[in-house]
């Protein structure tokens, strides 16, 4: 065998090893991942005692008696997990519409004060919301919104990160001769904006979506200080009224039955839009 040939079929090899050690990397970790929600689900179909008991990779019979207590016990979880869907699909909504709104009109316009606006924006991003809790939880009882769904929407319009993602996107995704051909076409500037940059905008938006919608679904501490009412109250906070129950009724498979019943909203939402974050990614490696 000449010394091409070999050279060839060591880099072959070579390939293919790497190719093997990288898929077996992510089996292992893919598996990591994976594990706790299994053992989640596993936990839900247990009794408390066998819980109490210690680990067990194998489900247990409880799964139906766990769902029964937990739907006619003391929370309201039906109408909580309605709750939780309206609250992370508006703020996903607003969040990502409004965002892309403002990073458009930033990109594309050319104005005094564009700069200053631009960094004024990412500053707001270092203020933590709990420094600013009490004024606006205040501010929101003067304008009776308490026990409201309004406080937690409403903000989301103003999003910083969701904007500064946004705003890197377009400017790799979004040349500005296309709107300059819109323009010239006679199309109007929201009519461009919701037909020809949405459409563009699609993998960015699926991804700051699921980012939003999922931390609006697990957000329990402004929704703990807005809603009183039990009627109106989100799973997060069910779900910790439900932990801190009496001992004597406090009961770990409802816990866990509650908890698995809550994420599947977020799974289905993510196998909705996975589809655009694979399109983003294999966007961005043909550009690069």
């Amino acid at each position: 065998m000449s010394k091409s040939k070999k050279t060839k079929v060591s880099a072959g090899l070579s390939i293919r090893a790497r190719k093997a050690v990288a898929y077996i990397v992510l089996v292992i970790l893919s598996i990591l991942c994976l594990f706790w929600f299994y053992v989640l689900f596993v936990n839900a179909t247990r009794t408390h005692a066998d819980i109490q008991s210690g680990f067990s990779a194998v489900p247990g019979g409880n799964f139906w008696n766990n769902w029964t207590n937990l739907v006619t016990g003391s929370q309201p979880i039906l109408s909580g997990m309605i709750n939780s869907i309206l609250v992370s699909s508006l703020c996903a909504l607003f969040s990502t519409y409004f965002s892309a709104m403002t990073a458009y009109a930033i990109h594309v316009y050319n104005f005094k004060g564009k700069k200053f606006m631009f960094t004024f924006i990412l500053a707001i991003m270092m203020i933590p919301s709990q420094v600013t809790a009490l004024g606006f939880i205040q501010f929101m009882d003067k304008l009776h919104l308490v026990n409201t769904f309004v406080p937690l929407i409403v903000p989301t319009i103003a999003a910083p990160v969701t904007f500064y993602y946004m705003k890197q996107y377009m400017e790799s995704t979004l040349p500005l001769s296309i709107i300059e051909a819109a323009r010239i076409d006679g199309s109007g500037e929201f009519r461009t904006f919701n037909k020809i940059v949405i459409p563009l905008m699609k993998p960015a938006i699926a991804v700051q979506a699921i980012f939003t919608f999922v931390s609006s679904w697990n957000n329990y501490f402004m929704p703990a200080l807005i809603l009183k009412q039990e009627k109106i109250k989100t799973l997060p906070i069910l779900i910790a009224q439900l932990r801190s129950a009496d001992w004597l009724k406090f009961d770990m498979g409802q816990v866990y039955m509650m908890i698995a019943f809550s994420i599947f909203p977020v799974i289905i939402v993510y196998i909705c839009l996975s589809k655009y974050i694979v399109q983003g990614v294999a966007l961005g490696s043909v550009k690069g």
